[in-house]
This record gives C-alpha cells, structure tokens and sequence, in this order.
C-alpha cells in the first residue's frame, strides 16, 4: 500500500498571476469495484469548495465537456472541507452511501485515510481511460492504495525556492547559484547574504513542521514505513532535516515568527528575502507590486549524506474523487476529457485562478510558456511543471497528522534545547499512543 500526502493553507489571489489555494482530493474504488449509482440522466453532482478556484474549475471543466455532450449538466454544491469531511464519515458510519454525490474533493493529505477508513465510498478509477502517466508519479500516489487509482490529480503544490534577486547581487550571488544545491551549500551562502545585506533568506512559523516535511519528502522519506507504522526515531532522513532546521534557525539565515500573517508579512515587507514553500505562495508574493522583477524561483536544496535525497518536494495539492454511488461511466468520461485531457481547460483556468495543474500535457502550451515580469520574465509555471516530474513519493499512512503534530511539537522542544532523540522519541511514542 502507498500512501502520501500533504497540507494546503491560503493565500491571497493577486493578479496577474493569482495563485489561489486550496486542499483537495480525489479517490475511488469500494473494494476496487466501480460505483453503480446515479440518476443515468447526463446529469452530475460534485462537492467542492472555493468558488474562485475549485469550484470555478470545476463549472469551466463542465463547459468544456458539454461542447461535446450538449445535454450534460453539473451541479457544484459548495461544501467546505470541514463540512465535507464530516457528511462523509456520517455517510460511512450510517451506511448511507446514497446521499453520496458522484464526485467530490479532497486534500492530498486526507486522501489515502478516507479510502483505507472508509473504502464503501470510493470507486476506483481502473476502469476509467485515465492516463495516469501523464500525472507525476508522487502526486499519483497520493491517491494510490493497494496499487489501485482513486482520484485525479487537480492542483498543484510542488515547492519552490522564491528569492530575491536584487538582494542576492548585493551579496555577489545570482539565482543560479542557489540552483542544484545542497542545504551545506545554502547555509554557507544564506550566512553570508545575512551578513552582507542584513536579510534573513527565509522565514516560517515556529512550531511548524512544513519545512521538515518538504525536506522529508525531498529525499523520498517519511514519518511512516510502508505498513504505516510510525518510523519518527531513528529515521535518518528526519534527524539530518532537523540539524538542518536548527542550523537556519540559530544561525539567523531563517526566522521563525507566530502566524501566518507574521509569515508572509515577513517577505512582502521585506524582512526576509526568500521562502520555500508550495508554488501556491507565489500569489501572496505579489501581494507586494512594488517588487515585481525582483523575484525568481529555482528547485530546494538537497539534504547532504542521505540516500535518495533530490532538490524537489510538495507542500500541497488535491484531487477529484468518483464515489461509490456515482454514475461511474459519465463521471470517469468527464473526468478523463477535462482534468485528465484538455489542454484548454487548463489554459483557461492557471490566467484567472492560478489554478497550476499537474497533468503533464499542460505545459506544453503557450499559456504555460508565457514570461511573467514578476518573476524576472521567467516562465514559472512551466518550470514548475518540470520539477514536479521529479518530486519522490513518500508515505504518509492513516495517521499523518498525528504523526506531523508530534514532530512540529518536537521540534519547538529541540530548538529550545531539548536532546534531538529524546524529543523525537516522545514524539514517537505519542503517535504510537493515537493508534491504539
């Protein structure tokens, strides 16, 4: 079983290129069976939240398909996540799957728990004609249990390095110089962009464990093993993340603050002149006009001495799910022309949303090409693209967020001074605690 995931915040929508957010998901397959309900009418229900990004994508996805299929019909019942987490573990426990819509939403991160808790509510895509090697691989398997496909890839929250260009030439340095390179690599010049030019090259909020998680990931590790049993203690991967972290932190080169706000107040008022998140942080970036040409973007720093570590992580995403009660013919059909087929759907949405997508095809077009002046006439969104090919798979298992809580706790204890092992193996003993 593979399991993965990941978590969305918000931001603000700026244009020209808004990039709002949002946590989705997409799943299927009770018991790997397709679902046979819905009306047959032409007519399908989805739950979804975000007028102005999943919702807007989803009615732009509908006018795409009906071009083809005049008598489709879609109706989009805006649900919040909250809200449609709760109706599906009520329809779960009271059985009640014919209060089920034909599709609906999901975060990445809430993915893989909702079909291995509740799998009479999935169907599973196997047989839909969704080509899931257009799809990058690690966001495929977000959706991925038991080697069986349970949702569309939507959004994407492949991460990104955002600097400040002008800052780094008055320390002598140019984005390429923090291209490719190792966390080694970014302290050493992080330190001395520091002290050349006063600015802190990223920022954060403490008691996170977001950039713990990327740098996991980077290097295709996680808080859990295969079977999802917790691997918090001795777990290489996480024990280098966490030298790294204290270093960038004591060494001023990151600075911790205690909101979100406080974040990105932190680059748009020019306290720092870098972060590392999803490539959804783009649009709170230019929230600050006045720096447009500025910015650039390039891939993360690797984690030294670990095996399979790479310059390429997530913080985010989401996909379409097909429920057990769906009319699964129609939904699987519109789903594989749209979300998993339509170069204009995607070129229509990334202008107005900043819906960024993650089926490959897309950036092939000139949409995606396009020069953005905000990030020094770079084409970003196809860069983005491009990394996301290579981002590694990770576990997450059932308790993910369990397991995240323990380590962000762990980590404020260890910045304070308390032993690294010790700390994790409390963490580790309070994840082992929830899965009693």
């Amino acid at each position: 079983m593979t399991i993965r995931g990941k978590r969305w915040m918000a931001v603000a929508v700026v244009a020209p290129i808004a990039l709002a957010l949002s946590a989705c998901g997409g799943g299927g397959g009770g018991g790997g069976e397709a679902g046979q309900g819905g009306e047959g009418d032409g007519k399908l229900t989805v739950w979804a939240w975000d007028p102005a990004f999943n919702i807007y994508a989803m009615e732009e996805a509908a006018k795409i398909y009906q071009a083809d299929h005049p008598d489709f019909e879609i109706d989009v019942v805006e649900t919040s996540w909250d809200d449609l987490q709760t109706k599906l573990t009520t329809i779960a426990q009271a059985q009640q799957t014919d209060e089920l819509p034909d599709i609906f939403l999901m975060q990445n991160n809430a993915f893989q728990k909702n079909v291995i808790n509740y799998p009479d509510l999935f169907s599973d895509l196997g047989d839909s004609d969704v080509d899931f090697s257009e799809f990058p691989e690690a966001v495929v398997e977000y959706s991925t249990v038991d080697d069986l496909n349970y949702g569309v890839p939507f959004d994407n929250g492949t991460a990104v390095t955002a600097l400040r260009t002008d800052v780094l030439e008055q320390a002598g340095y140019t984005i390429d110089d923090f291209t490719g390179i190792t966390w080694d690599d970014f302290l050493t010049k992080g330190k001395d962009v520091l002290a050349k030019t006063g600015k802190p090259l990223l920022s954060g909020q403490a008691g996170s464990a977001d950039l713990i998680m990327m740098m996991l990931q980077s290097a295709g590790a996680s808080l859990f093993d295969d079977e999802g049993n917790p691997t918090i203690v001795d777990n290489e991967a996480l024990e280098k993340s966490i030298e790294v972290y204290k270093e960038l932190v004591t060494s001023g080169v990151f600075v911790e603050v205690n909101s979100w706000d406080e974040y990105i107040a932190s680059f748009v008022n020019e306290d720092v002149a870098g972060t590392i998140n999803g490539v959804w942080i783009l649009g709170s970036i230019q929230t600050a006009a006045d720096q447009s040409g500025k910015w650039d973007i390039t891939d993360l720093p690797k984690l030294d001495g670990v095996d399979g570590a790479t310059n390429f992580s997530a913080n985010g995403g989401s996909s379409w799910a097909i429920t057990a009660n769906a009319d699964y013919d129609l939904a699987a059909d519109f789903l594989n022309e749209t979300f998993a087929g339509s170069t204009e759907l995607y070129d229509t949405i990334l202008p107005k949303s900043g819906a960024l997508a993650n089926w490959s095809p897309a950036g092939e077009s000139d949409v995606y090409a396009e020069p953005h002046e905000f990030f020094s006439g770079q084409p970003v969104f196809q860069e983005v693209l491009e990394f996301g090919k290579e981002v590694p798979a990770n576990n997450t298992g059932v308790y993910y967020y369990e397991g995240r809580d323990s380590v962000s706790a762990a980590l404020t204890k260890i910045i304070n001074g308390t032993d690294t092992a010790a700390a994790l193996d409390e963490a580790q003993k309070a994840v082992e605690f929830s899965m009693q």
